[in-house]
C-alpha cells in the first residue's frame, strides 16, 4: 500500500503509547504488555496491515485474543495509528518492522495466528522469496507460531494466490479453508472482516481468494 509521505509520521508513530519502538524486547513477554486477565490469551499478528481496517475491527469482535499490527511504511501505520487513538483498544500494539525479522520478535510456538491481507504479489519470477507465502517465509512462521496454528491469506490476485496453495501444500500444510470466491460462499462470508483493498476490488467485481492453512 503506497501513500504520500507524512512528515508527522514518523514523530507520532515514536511518541505512540500503541507502538511497540523496540520489539525485539518484548520476544517470548507479549502478554506481559497487556491487561491482567489476557496472560493466557490468543496472540495474532496481521503482516502488512496498512490503514488497519481489519485489524481494528476483528480487535473489536474478538477483544479476548491480543493483536499485534505490522507495518514497514510509516505513513501508512500513521493512518493506521490515527485510527487506533480515535477508537483505543486494549489489546491491539503495532509495529514498524519488516516481517523477515520475525523470529527476533517472537518465541518458537508464540504466536496463534498470522494474517496475510493482500500482500504486495511481487510478479516478478526474481523477487518470489519476497512474496509472503513464499516458501522463505513459511519457514519463518513455522518458527513462530505454535503446533496447529495457522496463517490466513486474502488477494484479488489470482496468480499469486494459485503461487500460494501450491507453496503451502509444498511445505506440508494443512488446508482447512480454500475459496476462488469468498464472497460468494454464503458460509464464508458470514463471518469475513473486510479490509480496505478488499473492498474496493470487491466492488470492482474482482473475485477475492481466500485460504486457511494450519501449520504441520
Amino acid at each position: 500500500m503506497r501513500l504520500r509521505n507524512i512528515p508527522a509520521s514518523r514523530g507520532a508513530i515514536e511518541q505512540s503509547e500503541y507502538v511497540v519502538k523496540e520489539p525485539g524486547t518484548y520476544q517470548g513477554k507479549w502478554h506481559d504488555e497487556f491487561p491482567d486477565g489476557m496472560q493466557n490469551a490468543p496472540i495474532m499478528l496481521e503482516i502488512g496491515m496498512g490503514k488497519g481496517r481489519f485489524l481494528l475491527d476483528i480487535s473489536e469482535k474478538n477483544p479476548e485474543n491480543i493483536y499485534i499490527g505490522m507495518e514497514y511504511q510509516s505513513s501508512v501505520l500513521y493512518r493506521a495509528l490515527q485510527k487506533l487513538e480515535k477508537s483505543p483498544r486494549n489489546n491491539v500494539l503495532l509495529m514498524r518492522e519488516d516481517a523477515v525479522r520475525l523470529c527476533e520478535f517472537f518465541d518458537e510456538g508464540e504466536l496463534d495466528g498470522i494474517y496475510l491481507n493482500f500482500s504486495d504479489p511481487w510478479p516478478k519470477e526474481r523477487h518470489e522469496k519476497r512474496r509472503l507465502t513464499s516458501g522463505n517465509f513459511l519457514s519463518i512462521y513455522k518458527k513462530v507460531l505454535k503446533p496447529g496454528g495457522f496463517v490466513e491469506f486474502k488477494t484479488d490476485n489470482r496468480a499469486l494466490f494459485d503461487f500460494s496453495v501450491a507453496s503451502v501444500n509444498s511445505d506440508g500444510w494443512e488446508i482447512t479453508e480454500l475459496s476462488y470466491d469468498l464472497h460468494g460462499n454464503e458460509r464464508l462470508s458470514r463471518n469475513n472482516i473486510l479490509t480496505e483493498y478488499e473492498e474496493k476490488f470487491s466492488a470492482e467485481g474482482h473475485p477475492i481468494c481466500n485460504l486457511v492453512a494450519k501449520r504441520p
